[in-house]
């Protein structure tokens, strides 16, 4: 009896023994067998591993791409346009060993503020070579590009791999916005100010060219008209010219009632003249009673 009692705690104690002795690591991640702080393997592959119970330890360690939201931080270009930057970043753990020796046991959250660090301050440097306007066109995915290549060198010697950078955000600081408003807004109206002045000079000579058009078509047609009327009336005249020559009597007599129309109508002014003046010579019979 007092044998059995005896093995089974050792039995338990065998058993607890093999199970810390066995860890396992999976795709997601990286491990590390510390003994006494010090790095004695290194484990990438994901599998079945042993280490030496109460002796030896494994940190683990996130083998996938991570992510940092880098604080908001302004920026000087080169025409001294402050902006406020908002950008974040795509990183991984490369290596293991130097990530660990890098930041010992605070291991992510020290990482990811040395990180900050380095990217902040080539986000400045590389932000501060170009122009505001570059800054917030197209452009900008370049200059991420740039920020990104630049701190890979730096993130290097902390095991990190910088996957990707992006800038979120560029804006002005607040205290700028209410001037840089105002001067776009006066550009703006200086814009429109100019497009009026320019429209108004084209609609003027536009009008002018309608009225000089308008003017010489005028005077083209009068000078048709006249031209017209003089031609009509010179045949009017070589057709009573020819009447004339034809019977000058019925001429005279036509010319005689003419006359008559045009001075006994109702309303004309009172004629006195003696009744045996030439202007009644047709209206005179020569029957005699």
């Amino acid at each position: 009896m007092n044998r059995v009692s005896l093995l089974i705690p050792a039995l338990v104690l065998v058993i607890a023994g093999a199970l810390s002795s066995v860890f396992i690591v999976d795709e997601k991640e990286k491990a590390l067998v510390l003994q006494f702080g010090q790095i004695k393997a290194v484990r990438e592959d994901p599998g079945l591993y042993f280490k030496i119970p109460m002796i030896q330890e494994v940190v683990r360690y996130d083998d996938r791409i991570l992510g940092l939201d880098v604080e908001p931080l302004e920026v000087t270009p080169l025409d001294d346009r402050r902006l406020v930057v908002d950008a974040f970043a795509r990183y991984r753990i490369d290596d293991v060993q130097r990530f660990r020796q890098a930041v010992g046991a605070s291991g992510v959250s020290l990482a990811e503020s040395r990180i900050d660090t380095i990217l902040r301050a080539q986000t400045r440097e590389v932000l501060g070579s170009v122009t505001s306007s570059a800054i917030l066109s197209a452009d900008r995915a370049s200059l991420a590009l740039r920020v990104r290549d630049a701190s890979r060198s730096e993130a290097a010697t902390l095991g990190i791999e910088i996957i990707d950078v992006r800038l979120k955000r560029t804006d002005l600081p607040v205290q700028n916005l209410d001037a840089t408003f105002a001067r776009m807004r006066a550009e703006r109206e200086r814009e429109a100010a100019d497009e009026v002045a320019r429209g108004k000079e084209a609609a003027q000579r536009v009008r002018a060219q309608a009225d000089r058009t308008r003017v010489e078509l005028v005077s083209d047609a009068q000078r048709q008209s006249e031209i017209i009327r003089g031609e009509a009336d010179a045949r009017r005249n070589a057709v009573f010219a020819e009447a004339y020559g034809a019977d000058p009597e019925f001429f005279d007599f036509y010319r005689s009632l003419a006359a008559y129309r045009s001075s006994l109508l109702e309303g004309n002014s009172t004629m006195v003249m003696a009744p045996d003046s030439e202007f009644f010579n047709y209206l005179k019979s020569d029957q005699r009673q």
